[in-house]
């Protein structure tokens, strides 16, 4: 997961999953999302998001990411086939299977605006 090829479909599946690259449009969200491994140095892979749609996906090559998203392989595996709802996600987070290098998860879930589309960036994942 996360390699430059792996992270281009990754691209076409958040453009195309409802609820997600439509509705963070609606909030004019921009950000650049990293992605990668507990452990590891820096992240694998980077989705660059403008006005809710993936402009741009590929390795990480050292960009400033607004968000670094990090798990086990395991886990990313796991989420890959079934994405977690919020309670999963929630779950993950508090007993660090999910963590949040860069980034505040608590800003996601008191925004409901923010929460949909997170949950379905996971979703998109499955699509890969």
């Amino acid at each position: 997961m996360f390699e430059h090829d792996w992270m281009s479909k990754y691209q076409e599946a958040w453009n195309s999953e409802p609820g997600l690259a439509d509705a963070l449009k609606e909030i004019n969200f921009n950000s650049i999302i990293a992605y990668g491994y507990i452990g590891d140095a820096q992240p694998t892979g980077v989705i660059i998001v403008e006005n809710g749609h993936a402009v741009s996906a590929g390795a990480y090559n050292g960009e400033t990411v607004n968000w670094d998203l990090r798990a086990s392989r395991e886990n990313w595996a796991k989420w890959a086939q079934k994405p977690p709802g919020m309670m999963g996600l929630g779950m993950a987070y508090t007993t660090g299977k999910l963590k949040f290098l860069v980034g505040d998860y608590g800003a996601i879930v008191k925004d409901p605006r923010m929460a949909g589309p997170f949950i379905k960036s996971f979703a998109a994942m499955t699509k890969v």
